[in-house]
């Protein structure tokens, strides 16, 4: 395929990646309607903020617990092969989800066991799947824009998802969206299935894993850069993305809403996102994204304490528009900028860092927001998480011109500033 033809999307010309674009935002699509579905099951079941806060930490807490152990796998075993057995299981999962609730015998416990099954699930598919980007693209320079592509695509299905998940279930009832998600899997599995994918090399170079890890963890957190990334991600992650699953109390207490509303919310919130990553991925070059990665945090920060405040839906949906935008540049911006300057050796092991210090404290906020929410309630609990947002980021910028003098050194070696 002609590199030429695919100049606004470069990473369009490599094949492989279009299969994997195609296969995996259907099935984004599906996992975001699986999301918001268990989040409106479980408050629908309980009408407790504690109880959404613990399913919330039962899908998130083995993504802390084992992407270090992941990390040292993807950096040793075919990312290739894993994606494809991940896939498979995360089908039969969502399916077993669609059959309790067909059937009507759906209990909270079963929610937070087949959670849990999931986090355990995509704690090995997250590190695999970002470190299997770069081996589908055809042209190394393409790699920037694979990454703000796929940033792209996994908002576009927080936009989609959760808009087509709320009227599903307003329509026909929840069981739809699991049995959906369960389906949309084929097309991943089929994607995968069709590419064409050199056989797997890697210089085992010696060590045992926990060597690995500990090795992981001292590249990442003795180089500046990379360590005061990783440290605004986790309170990125911590505080700042409460708000998934304090949402539908908004939508049904204080916006006097249904499933509804809670899918518009969402949407909202992945326009933003979406509009972010539309936004990286036609940017040109990797310069200037230190600044992207500061202000980040506040543009959620603001976006919380407005929508807190908020007693008017289309007011609230705009709120939410910021909330996207704002975390989206955080996730996507750090993603580029760490895939950017590691080591080729230690990808698998500093994406499994980033997604434990992104997706590893989402369940601890998770618990916290539902502990605060049941005490303080839902408006109070999003105030405190922008506070905390906007202090991250003025503490980042404040050290931007010092983390300067680690970057260009790695940017003049890869020849990204000649």
């Amino acid at each position: 395929m002609n590199h030429q033809k695919w100049r606004l999307i470069p990473v369009f010309s490599s094949r492989n990646y279009r299969l994997f674009f195609a296969g995996q935002g259907i099935s984004l699509i599906g996992t975001w309607m699986t999301q918001l579905a268990t989040v409106w099951l479980v408050y629908d079941l309980t009408k407790s903020p504690l109880m959404l806060g613990i399913v919330g930490f039962s899908s998130q807490i083995p993504n802390f617990f084992l992407a270090p152990f992941a990390g040292v796998f993807v950096d040793r075993f075919s990312r290739y092969r894993t994606l494809i057995g991940t896939q498979i299981l995360s089908m039969i999962q969502s399916l077993v989800l669609a059959t309790l609730t067909f059937t009507g015998v759906i209990q909270i416990w079963q929610i937070i066991a087949l959670s849990l099954l999931q986090g355990f699930i995509n704690a090995l598919d997250a590190p695999a799947r970002q470190a299997f980007v770069p081996e589908l693209v055809e042209h190394r320079d393409d790699l920037a824009n694979a990454i703000a592509v796929n940033s792209t695509m996994v908002n576009g299905a927080r936009l989609i998802g959760p808009a087509v998940g709320g009227l599903l279930i307003a329509q026909f009832g929840i069981a739809y969206c699991f049995l959906i998600d369960g389906l949309s899997y084929i097309a991943v599995i089929a994607g995968l299935l069709a590419m064409t994918i050199k056989p797997w090399t890697m210089s085992v170079s010696p060590g045992n894993p926990l060597q690995k890890i500990h090795e992981g963890f001292v590249y990442a957190f003795s180089f500046p850069p990379i360590r005061s990334i990783l440290i605004l991600s986790s309170l990125v992650s911590l505080m700042g993305l409460q708000n998934t699953i304090i949402v539908p109390i908004f939508a049904e207490k204080i916006l006097a809403g249904n499933a509804e509303t809670l899918g518009f919310l969402m949407a909202a919130s992945g326009l933003g996102a979406l509009s972010g990553g539309i936004y990286l991925a036609t940017r040109r070059t990797i310069l200037g994204i230190g600044k992207l990665i500061a202000i980040a945090p506040a543009i959620l920060g603001v976006g919380l304490i407005a929508f807190a405040n908020s007693r008017f839906l289309p007011f609230s949906l705009f709120t939410m528009l910021f909330v996207g935008l704002g975390t989206i540049l955080q996730i996507a911006a750090s993603n580029t900028f760490l895939q950017t300057i590691v080591e080729e050796d230690k990808r698998g092991r500093l994406m499994s860092l980033y997604t434990m210090s992104f997706l590893g404290m989402i369940p601890v906020g998770n618990l916290l927001g539902g502990v605060l929410a049941s005490h303080i309630g839902a408006p109070n609990t999003l105030m405190i998480d922008g506070i905390a947002c906007i202090i991250g980021s003025m503490i980042f910028y404040r050290q931007l011109p010092g983390l300067k003098k680690f970057i260009y050194p790695i940017y003049h070696q890869k020849g990204i500033l000649t």
